[in-house]
């Protein structure tokens, strides 16, 4: 399970993503869609470890 707790990150003032809640269950197929400048590489980003949280947790 992927959990994803009140996930925010800043670049700055821009508040790239904000207070995320996301469960993924195991064995769960997600995808994540949007127009551009909407978060998505940067909460991947985060995922897996490149970029550090702003506030809250992902476990």
């Amino acid at each position: 399970m992927i959990l994803f707790e009140n996930v925010t990150k800043r670049f700055g003032s821009l508040e790239a993503v904000k207070n995320l809640n996301l469960k993924i269950e195991k064995g769960e197929l997600f995808g994540f869609l949007g127009p551009n400048g909407a978060g998505k590489t940067t909460t991947i980003k985060m995922l897996v470890g490149l970029i550090n949280l702003t506030s809250g947790r992902i476990s």
